[in-house]
């Protein structure tokens, strides 16, 4: 069999990342917020460690860029004299932005410079993928918040009145949800994946040991 033919569901993968990315344009365009989650899956055929830190580094710069972001905002509450940390949305974005600096780290330590053992990895790979869909969620849900409490603050008296500031902000947030379910389908579709390749066999046989019992052979 020719392993060059297109494999079925190409065509379909194609379409939803660029579906995906124009959704994505539109939300850094209204928040100047990056996500790089699709990164293993856009780059499916570069070496392994390559993908790796173009992830590590892009997901570093987004955590510089939220820093500066949480350290700005506690500026303006001083020089405001607002209360700081007393909402919803400030709980929900603290915790997003510690689950965000954990995983980054944990995700160094364990993959990019990896200072586990070959069992402890695999048993931590899924923990990082699920956080990972975690903080996405989180990140979004965050975001709706967001836009609902300053809506609320900015113009409570003409927002049931579909103000033009609230359709906008309104359409922000749906782009937001559409671009979470799409990114979220596209990480969790098995067809997908990355073609495996050694490295990720070993895990994958490390992973099977692990969760269904089975003794790992050699290649």
């Amino acid at each position: 069999m020719d392993g060059s033919s297109p494999r079925p569901g190409r065509s379909v993968f194609v379409w939803l990342v660029g579906a995906s990315q124009l959704l994505g344009v539109a939300s850094v365009v209204l928040t100047g917020v990056w996500m790089a989650i699709l990164v293993y899956r856009v780059f499916r055929n570069e070496a392994k460690r390559n993908v790796k830190v173009l992830h590590g580094v892009i997901h570093l710069l987004a955590l510089i860029i939220s820093i500066i972001g949480i350290v700005a905002v506690f500026d303006f509450h001083r020089a405001g004299k607002t209360p700081d940390m007393y909402s919803l949305h400030s709980w929900c974005g603290m915790a997003t932005l510690v689950l965000f600096f954990t995983q980054w780290v944990m995700g160094l330590l364990f993959f990019l410079f990896p200072v586990a053992s070959s069992w402890l990895r695999a048993s931590y790979l899924p923990i990082h993928v699920f956080c990972g869909l975690v903080l996405l969620v989180m990140a979004i849900g965050t975001s709706l918040l967001g836009i609902t409490e300053k809506l609320l603050f900015s113009i409570t008296a003409t927002y049931s009145q579909f103000a033009p500031e609230g359709v906008l902000a309104n359409t922000l947030g749906i782009l937001l949800v559409g671009f979470g379910v799409l990114v979220g389908y596209l990480i969790t579709k098995e067809e997908f994946r990355r073609p495996p390749n050694p490295e990720e066999e070993a895990l994958s046989v490390h992973f099977k040991t692990l969760t269904e019992g089975g003794t790992p052979t050699s290649p």
